[in-house]
């Protein structure tokens, strides 16, 4: 009998661009453009300084973009990086089922190789695009535990080496080989998360670096593993422990995860997101002033506590900052939204900041779906004993409730002026990525991710 995993292989490598509907092309170029807004943004935190320079020394070679920067590495250290910065302000696209964040293992591997080899169409791109997703959320979809490991990291892995040996025209066997090698690196703690350390987008660019040794790995014949997803010792049973992949293999082919995925209208945790929308629209409706709040609570499934119910400090690390809800909220009340340089400099030791996050508490409701970020509600309690709430069935900028493309582009404007080099105008790249299927190499796309000259 033909195992999952072998299935799951089988899957990625026979996905062509033909079985593509139009809804799934217009979501891969929605959420490539987005993927690439937020890697160029990335590029301009503080931490990314001390990352290049250790990067720097794994090698010697200069064939693959940085993405907004003048520096080339070779193809893994560029890998890695990218991803890290498609990853490292908590601004990227997500499949909120899955819980986890594709595009940002997937991207960064599949531009290095279109550039490195020359010749990749903007079809082909499309085509593993849809096949790398598929795997890590069908992946991803088939726990039934909460996160304990980081699952945008581990299962993301899986799709992009996925997505990488669709491009390369792997068959089954050789896709399953490199599922082999990618169990053999795979790695993701949740303490980085609960740390509110830059570890956590660390290690998106190890898993997705892991990904191009994998496919390498088995494109040259090394013997590799059967089952590394449902084996005894496999993925599924050792990192998720509870799973079911054959129900979340169901409709492979027909539905696509890419339809699936959700934008991030605000640069901080997803789980955040339910309360910067209710407290945005309760301000809206009311028209309070900041002085007039005596508390906010935010009531949801275990998941949000599990992710950003944590104290405000003094003092917090970015991405303590990013994955904090009182921190979060308070912002969202001094400056009427969220920027992502609220999470840098003096802005992220603000003295008033940290007096309005105490204002802010987190409450479990008894939903029993451990992956759930909904339903939640948001209430707010005035000084004066006014109370107000607001429902959230679905979380904004999900495929329920999509962006418009003027908030797309919006973002995307936002994230492409946080560059740490001055870029050119990104008119070009949108207009090659609306067309993508007519590009004839996708290296016309990665041009525009260095800055001018």
């Amino acid at each position: 009998m033909t195992s999952l995993d072998a299935k799951l292989a089988q899957h990625v490598a026979s996905v062509r661009f033909d079985q593509l509907s139009p809804q799934v092309i217009e979501a891969a170029k929605i959420f490539l453009l987005d993927s690439i807004g937020v890697g160029v943004a990335g590029g301009s935190t503080p931490e990314i300084k001390p990352l290049l320079a250790a990067v720097s020394q794994w090698g010697q070679g200069a064939n693959v973009a940085l993405w907004g920067r003048k520096n080339r590495l070779t193809a893994s250290q560029a890998v890695l990086v990218n991803a890290y910065q498609v990853h490292c302000q908590e601004f990227d696209c997500l499949h909120e089922g899955a819980v986890l964040h594709a595009m940002a293992t997937l991207l960064p591997v599949l531009l290095a190789e279109a550039e490195v080899r020359g010749n990749v169409s903007g079809r082909d791109l499309l085509t593993a695009l849809a096949a790398g997703v598929d795997a890590a959320c069908t992946i991803g979809m088939a726990s039934k535990l909460g996160l304990r490991f980081f699952r945008p990291a581990a299962s993301g892995g899986f799709g992009a080496a996925a997505g990488l040996a669709n491009l390369r025209g792997f068959d089954a066997d050789m896709t399953l080989a490199a599922f082999g090698h990618q169990l053999a690196q795979v790695s993701g703690t949740m303490q980085a998360h609960t740390e509110g350390s830059v570890v956590l987008p660390l290690q998106i660019g190890v898993n997705a670096r892991a990904a191009l040794q994998s496919c390498d790995l088995a494109q040259a014949g090394f013997p590799s593993l059967q089952m590394p997803l449902t084996g005894r010792f496999g993925y599924l049973p050792m990192f998720e422990s509870e799973w079911d992949l054959e129900s979340a293999m169901q409709g492979l082919g027909e539905r696509w995860r890419l339809t699936e995925l959700s934008h991030k209208p605000y640069p901080s945790g997803r789980a955040t997101h339910g309360g910067i929308e209710g407290l945005t629209s309760l301000r809206q409706q009311a028209g309070f002033a900041v002085s007039d709040v005596a508390e906010i609570v935010v009531r949801g499934p275990s998941l949000l506590n599990h992710l950003v119910n944590r104290p405000g400090l003094e003092k917090p690390t970015p991405n303590y900052a990013r994955l904090c809800m009182p921190f979060v909220l308070a912002k969202v009340l001094q400056h009427g939204a969220l920027d992502p340089m609220h999470f840098r400099g003096e802005l992220l030791t603000d003295p008033e900041t940290y007096a309005l996050s105490l204002k802010v508490r987190m409450e479990k409701d008894d939903n029993p779906n451990p992956n759930a970020l909904v339903p939640q509600q948001v209430s707010v309690r005035l000084n004066d004993g006014t109370q107000m709430q607001y429902s959230i069935d679905a979380m904004l900028a999900s495929p329920h409730r999509p962006l418009s493309r003027e908030a797309q582009l919006s973002k995307f404007f936002r994230c492409w002026a946080l560059s740490a080099e001055p870029m050119g105008s990104p008119e070009v790249l949108i207009a090659l990525i609306d067309n993508l299927e007519s590009c004839p190499d996708v290296r016309q796309l990665v041009a525009h991710l260095a800055p001018v000259a």
